[in-house]
């Protein structure tokens, strides 16, 4: 039997990827690991010594590494820095496409779009659900939205990445996505080093803390999908049955941990801003409702309530 390692790797499309970051590094390494020539540009050239150590090409200058390849990948630390980078090769765009995974607002995303589209490049929006070191492990998966097109025929590319997740042809879709995940992500992490500061000041050390408090976390998903029917489907109609954990309940807990967390004097931007979110669906009246209520007011935080609300 013919070990795989000795059979001839037919060579890959050859992709650019700006940006030497943690993650700029990973996806670089998981390209050349998967047989695709990298060409790779960065501002501090010194960061690009390890991935050219392990194969790929330094290009002198962006629009050098612009014209390497058809398939252009951006790994930088806002869209502000795309222009920055490229705005000195925008000769070069033409005919290619942009793949920009960097994190910005949705707005600035779909001008990045039009700025793309302007030069005659195609483009795609994108953003990496896990850390650096997972890419290209089975766990990695990215969203992308843009054209549908452009995105099948970088599809088999991509996807040495992660596991792409195509949102649609709007590429600002992309941005929301990783910014909503993020907001639980960051909000999650804060939530969590809260709790272990609680449980810090009555003298439980972080390393029995957490394990407590991860299992917890956990178990939200679970939470969530308790039940026959979807949550999301209740949200969607706009229907929050109060037979289980109500809003006047929920809020009741938020005051608890305010003055919990306001006799061991830590930090009260976050449990305050929670506690605000089922004050202000009380004043409206949805007491009684199911907690998911409070969604009403983080959509529309200024909107007085209505006279049948305070009725």
């Amino acid at each position: 039997m013919i070990e795989q390692q000795n059979l001839p790797t037919r060579q890959k499309s050859p992709v650019t990827v700006i940006g030497l970051g943690p993650m700029g590094q990973a996806m670089t390494r998981t390209l050349l690991g998967a047989g695709h020539p990298v060409t790779v540009w960065n501002r501090t050239v010194g960061r690009a010594e390890g991935v050219v150590a392990d194969g790929a090409v330094l290009a002198a200058t962006p629009g050098e590494a612009v014209e390497a390849s058809d398939l252009v990948v951006l790994s930088l630390t806002d869209y502000q820095a795309m222009y920055d980078v490229l705005d000195g090769a925008t000769s070069s765009l033409a005919g290619r496409t942009v793949v920009n995974l960097s994190s910005d607002t949705p707005d600035r995303t779909r001008e990045a779009g039009a700025w793309a589209e302007g030069h005659r490049a195609d483009f795609l929006a994108g953003g990496a659900m896990v850390p650096a070191p997972m890419i290209g492990t089975e766990a990695a998966y990215v969203y992308y939205s843009g054209g549908h097109e452009v995105m099948e025929r970088h599809l088999a590319t991509l996807a040495e990445l992660g596991t792409p997740r195509f949102l649609g042809e709007d590429p600002g879709l992309a941005q929301m996505m990783y910014q909503a995940q993020l907001a639980l992500f960051l909000t999650t992490l804060s939530g969590l080093m809260h709790a272990t500061a609680m449980l810090g000041a009555a003298g439980v050390p972080a390393r029995e803390a957490l394990p407590e408090l991860l299992s917890a976390a956990d178990s939200i998903g679970d939470i969530m999908r308790a039940g026959e029917e979807s949550p999301g489907a209740a949200l969607d109609a706009g229907e929050h049955p109060g037979d289980l954990s109500t809003v006047t309940m929920m809020g009741a807990t938020s005051d608890h941990i305010v003055e919990t967390s306001t006799s061991l004097d830590l930090d009260l931007a976050l449990p305050l801003a929670v506690q605000a979110h089922y004050r202000r669906a009380i004043r409206n009246g949805h007491g009684g409702d199911n907690w998911t209520r409070i969604i009403d007011s983080i959509r529309r935080p200024d909107r007085p309530a209505t006279r049948e609300e305070r009725s």
